[in-house]
This record gives structure tokens, sequence and C-alpha cells, in this order.
């Protein structure tokens, strides 16, 4: 059967076919694919990995055609980024410049 590896970086995308038998698990496939070997910073004790989007262990089995992601560690927690950007509207608002009596 057929499955696909995918990673990504901000600047490049990967995505290898990989030809694997019924029953492998997404970890064979990665291995198997040479994504580890092409991107020596992916830790599979540290990158978590999906299916098609959907949060997978790496013990998962694949179906024909299914695609395994691998992901990268967030760089900024996206709620303190949130709270960084309301702040700063709350500060504009109140300071919104000089208004024209």
């Amino acid at each position: 059967m057929m499955v696909e590896v995918a990673y990504a970086l901000p600047d490049q995308q990967i995505i290898l076919p990989v030809k694997v038998p019924k029953g492998t698990s997404a970890e064979t496939a990665i291995l198997q694919s040479g994504v580890l070997a092409k991107f020596p910073e992916i830790d599979l004790t540290i990158n978590k990995i999906g299916v098609f989007g959907k949060l997978s262990k790496l013990d998962v089995e694949l179906r024909h055609l299914d695609r395994v992601e691998i992901y990268r560690p967030l760089i900024a927690d996206p709620k303190e980024v949130r709270r960084q950007r309301a702040a700063e509207g709350k500060v504009m608002k109140k300071g919104g410049g000089d208004i024209a009596e």
C-alpha cells in the first residue's frame, strides 16, 4: 500500500511517498521514508505526529493513501500572542492620537 510522510519548515515542504506492507505503523513509515536523514532535527520523542491533521501516536496502523505529518514544536504560545495583540489594541484605543476639535 502507498502512504505519504510529510514535514514542513517555514520555507520548505516535503512529501515523501512510501510503499509499505499492510499493517505498517506510522513510525515504521517515517523511518522508511528517509525523512529523518534529510532533517536530523526531527526527534520522534519530541515532535508530535498526525495522520491527515489528526494527532496520532507512532504505533497507529496506517491505511492505504494515509499521510503521516510530522509537526514542529511551536515557536510561540498562540494564547500568549493573542494576549499581546489584545493588550496592544487596548493601548491604541486609549491613546488613539490627537482628536481634532
